[in-house]
């Protein structure tokens, strides 16, 4: 049967550690050595509290006298176990630089009149006495530390006069080699003072250095966002720069298929009173082909419009050889009509995950290159593939034009690199395209002869298929 009374039992030491650090201190130092601090003190004001009302009871009891020296102690004894209550108040109130200082300060004071009563020779015995050396020297620094040094060295000289004094005085016992004595007081004194000097200013100077690279750390990061940040605002623009780019040279055949929609509807137009003639179904036959002929102009304006409008980026899922053919009407416009344009997609849908705008401008740079190659006659193809593991899709963009020099071929996706004349390139379509494949996951490279094309091979992870597909060939 299980104790009730356990787990609350065990709980104790948990809830006493909580109350104990549950202090609002700035400095992490003295946050940490608040627990220690408020325990010494309570341990101190208990003992240094009881032993002299004890004394003090049991000498009434006794009905002993109790010497002028003793009555100086048990005092002594008093201010300390009130100081300590006092300074263990001070410190859950917060200041606990403070309370040290107040008990460091009271514990001197005793010590001036315990041991100007009982004599020197005491003092180095005394664990009383090298308590405010440890706590001035851990909590508040070097300036302290040797103060309080300062502060029991004059304590030694005091007491050492006090009992010259007393053994000057008719009746007393010998003479002790009160020199020695003191020397050896303020010996012991010193090399406790040099180790806890040495210590505690190697952490602290080791705390600052932690401290610093900390914070030149946070600011690094800091600053590595922010050009984190300002790298994908730049890589915004380029892209949209880049849409500008590629929409100037759709420009030329979109608007030469507006004059050929213009040339249908002004043709019909022309016509109207022969078809006049000929009847109603004649004119509702020629308004539908002006119909068609507006419908066409509307797709072309509308997706050329939405292709270069500055979108944020957004990866969607969808099928990468399905886009390709919706892509072909348009792909066509940056070719002269000798060149064959093919679009080849076959097997099951080659899904991928990335930015369609993005996907869009890769295939137009990669257009637009293999536009510049060819001349004259020419063919450029795209084959969409699903791996045969259904792990990647394959996309394959080859030429047959004048391909690229070896010497060339391993700078085409460096930046700002580009081989045509001055304000006909500006280097950056094979860049952004590699950076925007890379983002997705995927890869891109280039193989070419000199005089027979140039072939490029995307490959992008392939998101888990729903159907099998159809196979098309245009």
């Amino acid at each position: 049967m299980l104790n009730p009374q356990g787990p609350s039992v065990r709980s104790w030491p948990a809830v006493i550690r909580t109350w104990l650090t549950d202090i609002d201190i700035p400095d992490p130092v003295d946050r940490r050595n608040a627990p220690v601090l408020q325990l010494l003190l309570l341990l101190i004001g208990l003992i240094a509290s009881f032993n002299p009302v004890l004394f003090l009871v049991t000498s009434l009891l006794d009905h002993r006298q109790i010497p002028a020296e003793k009555i100086l102690v048990v005092i002594a004894m008093l201010i300390v176990g009130a100081v300590s209550w006092i300074s263990f108040l001070t410190i859950r109130a917060g200041r606990l630089r403070l309370a040290v200082k107040i008990f460091v300060a009271a514990l001197l004071i005793a010590l001036t009149i315990i041991y100007s009563r009982i004599g020197v020779q005491y003092l180095t015995n005394e664990p009383l006495a090298l308590l405010p050396l440890g706590i001035a020297g851990l909590v508040l620094g070097r300036q302290a530390l040797w103060s309080v040094f300062a502060s029991l060295t004059a304590i030694c000289v005091i007491s050492i006069g006090m009992e010259l004094v007393r053994i000057a005085a008719p009746g007393s016992s010998d003479a002790v080699p009160l020199a020695g004595m003191g020397l050896n007081a303020v010996g012991t004194f010193l090399l406790i003072a040099l180790v806890l000097d040495r210590t505690v200013t190697a952490l602290r100077e080791s705390l600052a250095e932690s401290n610093s690279h900390r914070r030149e750390l946070a600011d690094a990061l800091s600053r590595l966002h922010t050009e984190m940040a300002e790298r994908e605002r730049a890589q915004a623009r380029l892209v949209h720069a880049q849409k500008m780019e590629v929409t100037g040279r759709l420009a030329s055949g979109i608007a030469h298929d507006f004059g050929n929609i213009i040339s249908i509807i002004a043709g019909f137009a022309s016509r109207r009173h022969v078809l006049a003639d000929r009847g109603v179904d004649a004119l509702v036959n020629a308004l539908k082909n002006i119909e068609m002929a507006s419908q066409r102009a509307d797709i072309i304006s509308r997706r050329l419009l939405n292709f270069s409008r500055r979108q944020d980026t957004s990866a969607t899922r969808f099928d990468a050889g399905g886009m390709l053919l919706e892509l072909k009407p348009m792909i066509r416009q940056l070719f002269p009509s000798r060149v064959d344009i093919a679009v080849d997609a076959e097997s099951r849908p080659a899904l991928v995950y990335l930015d369609r705008a993005q996907f869009e401008l890769a295939i137009f740079n990669i257009a637009s290159n293999a536009r510049d190659a060819l001349v004259g006659e020419g063919l450029f193809t795209i084959l969409c593939r699903c791996s045969a593991d259904g792990e990647t899709v394959q996309i394959e963009l080859a030429d047959t034009g004048l391909g690229i020099p070896p010497a060339v071929l391993p700078h085409i996706f460096d930046a700002f690199y580009t081989t045509k004349p001055i304000g006909q390139g500006t280097g950056l379509g094979l860049s952004i395209t590699r950076d925007m494949i890379e983002q997705a996951g995927g890869s891109i490279r280039a193989e070419s002869t000199p005089g027979a094309g140039t072939r490029f091979l995307i490959t992008l992870p392939a998101q888990q298929a729903e159907t099998e597909c159809r196979k098309t060939q245009h």
